[in-house]
């Protein structure tokens, strides 16, 4: 089975010893990706205190913002949205975002309907509220 790393030219860089994604066969597993922009400390959506903590945050940014993300790895390593079989997303306050991101994910997804599983979780490894790990087919 042939294996290939894939980084992203558009997708905010890795805050780890990771790729973007990786293709094994004709599956495309994305590693985590959250809302942050290229190039740049920058969280669309987040205001954070002089320590770094956040102050607030719109999850309406973040998922619009984490869904462009994923777009730019998808294309990047030939697949496109029509292609995720399985997402999985990560948010740190089920009671009061979920109901925000549920909609905006229906949104995005009402033509192509990968299964999922959302999961609420302490916090993420940056200051973010959502992160989506995702399955992809290649044909």
């Amino acid at each position: 089975m042939s294996e290939e790393r894939i980084n992203s030219s558009k997708a905010p860089e890795p805050v780890g010893l990771y790729p973007h994604a990786r293709r094994a066969g004709n599956l495309l597993f994305l590693s985590g990706v959250g809302p942050r922009e290229r190039g740049s400390k920058k969280i669309p959506g987040v205001e954070l205190d002089e320590n770094g903590n956040i102050v607030s945050y719109d999850i309406e940014t973040q998922c619009h913002s984490v869904f462009k993300n994923i777009r730019y790895i998808l294309e990047d390593a030939g697949a496109s949205w029509n292609s995720l079989v399985d997402v999985t997303v990560f948010l740190t306050n089920m009671k009061d975002d979920f109901p925000v991101y549920n909609k905006i994910y229906a949104e995005y997804f009402k033509d192509n309907q990968p299964c999922r599983t959302t999961i609420e979780i302490k916090s993420l490894p940056t200051p973010i509220a959502i992160e989506l790990k995702c399955i992809a087919v290649i044909d």
